[in-house]
């Protein structure tokens, strides 16, 4: 099975390239992708940057003028076209980038909140749907220099996903709902993508990822 220190080894080998690379993360929600960016970034310390894809979530007042609010976390509720072009922008690595960083606690992304220096040499970009072969997702592929897929236990990522919500003010009933409701939808568009991905991580412990 695949260990935290052989991705960080992985890891490692980009950082320490001349030029800048740029490693996606992808999986289902709750699947670990934001622990496992997160976890090689500090081991990398300044020669690394998380990026989320989370970050382009459309604003919750523009999702109920859409009438898009109830379906939030949808491919169509992301401003993915803008997401395209500061990948372009992070991959050409030759100004400082600033990007945009999605809030939990508010439901919201902050703009300008992600510096990314041109010294960094490893971008690593995270998200649901980094392999989604439809327009204006499938431009991301070409942008990764390599794409991992988390394909964790199931019911372990349900449990998770069902705590993230209770955690941010959802009922234990609403929490259920919306996991194995709008949430499952999603992640069933998502796990058809893995075999797009260059490294498919299955069932790899949460754990693996400590920081």
């Amino acid at each position: 099975m695949t260990t935290f220190d052989d991705l960080l080894a992985r890891a490692q080998d980009f950082a320490s390239s001349e030029r800048r690379t740029v490693l996606g993360i992808v999986g289902a929600p709750a699947s670990g992708k934001t622990t496992l960016a997160w976890g090689l970034a500090e081991k990398l310390g300044t020669r690394a940057a998380v990026v989320g894809m989370d970050g382009f979530h459309l604003a919750q007042v523009e999702l109920q003028r859409l009438g898009r609010a109830e379906r939030k976390g949808a491919p169509d509720t992301f401003d993915a076209d803008g997401y395209v072009h500061l990948l372009r922008r992070l991959k050409d690595g030759t100004e400082t980038v600033y990007a945009p960083e999605f809030r939990r606690e508010i439901e919201e992304p902050i703009a300008g909140a992600v510096p990314v220096p041109p010294e960094v040499r490893l971008v690593i970009t995270e998200g649901n749907y980094l392999l989604l072969d439809e327009d204006p997702w499938r431009g991301i592929r070409p942008l990764l220099d390599e794409a991992w897929f988390l394909a964790p236990d199931e019911p372990e990522r349900l449990e998770r996903l069902v705590t993230r919500h209770r955690r941010y003010g959802r009922t234990l009933v609403e929490a259920q709902q919306r996991a194995l409701g709008s949430d499952q939808r999603n992640a069933d568009l998502i796990t058809a993508t893995a075999p797009r991905a260059d490294l498919v991580l299955e069932n790899m412990p949460l754990v693996n990822f400590a920081i």
